[in-house]
């Protein structure tokens, strides 16, 4: 299974997706977005989970979004967004007219010398190029569990702490992580689970498997037995790359 078929293996579970994922903190877009911004662009943006935080932080903004299934679902939650076929390597935007382009947990997904070229094509000089992930705080006993339970060798690896993750025409460099949890009903947890690319792309009795080991942990475990809600910690990564004016 290539890195390929997993990246457009989300439309297959776009109810998971979006039942599931978790948002980001209101503070990541706080921090990410220029004052007095004009156009704001989220690439890879799935369901919209990040594109939400954007709302109202700028005059317009537009999701680039390759699936088909995941785009109809963004433009049916988020009308007043432009949602536009197009991948991080290939934007269907004019050259120097946005403010802002973000990647939330989609970047690992993109070339990064074709991303790299394309956000600088897009962005106008000043802008900003932010690169975002939402990462299990794995601390705790219940988390490193669940880590070792879900975890598989073919997962995309994201280089969430990479300092040197973005290199061209940037002439600032920052990293801030956000700390918060997430609160969600088991049922949506799960789903959090099933919505992982190579979960997504695992024979079906092997995907029920992981399911029925997931649920094990959540009854078994004194952090999460009994409990009608289940707490999932985040450490939110974010890069923040400023174009040269």
């Amino acid at each position: 299974m290539t890195s390929e078929q997993h990246a457009r293996s989300f439309g297959s579970a776009v109810d998971a997706y979006e039942h599931g994922r978790p948002g980001y903190p209101a503070a990541v877009a706080d921090w990410l977005v220029p004052t007095g911004a004009e156009r704001l662009v989220d690439v890879g943006a799935g369901t919209g989970k990040f594109t939400r935080t954007l709302l109202g932080r700028g005059a317009e903004v537009v999701a680039v979004e390759p699936d088909p299934a995941m785009r109809a679902r963004l433009a049916a939650l988020l009308p007043d967004v432009r949602a536009v076929d197009g991948t991080g390597e290939a934007m269907p935007l004019p050259d120097r007219t946005a403010d802002a382009v973000t990647f939330a947990q989609s970047w690992h997904w993109v070339d990064p010398e074709g991303g790299v070229a394309e956000a600088t094509r897009v962005l106008r000089p000043g802008g900003v190029l932010g690169l975002v992930w939402n990462v299990r705080d794995e601390s705790s006993d219940w988390a490193q569990r669940l880590g070792d339970v879900i975890t598989r060798p073919e997962a995309q690896r994201m280089a969430y702490d990479d300092e040197s993750a973005v290199g061209g025409p940037f002439r600032t460099r920052e990293h801030r992580v956000f700390e918060w949890v997430h609160q969600q009903d088991r049922s949506a947890f799960l789903d959090m689970v099933l919505s992982r690319s190579y979960v997504i792309v695992l024979p079906d009795a092997e995907r029920a498997e992981l399911r029925r080991a997931v649920e094990e942990l959540l009854d078994s475990h004194p952090e999460t037995a009994g409990n009608e809600t289940v707490r999932v910690p985040y450490r939110t990564h974010v890069h923040r790359y400023g174009l040269r004016a």
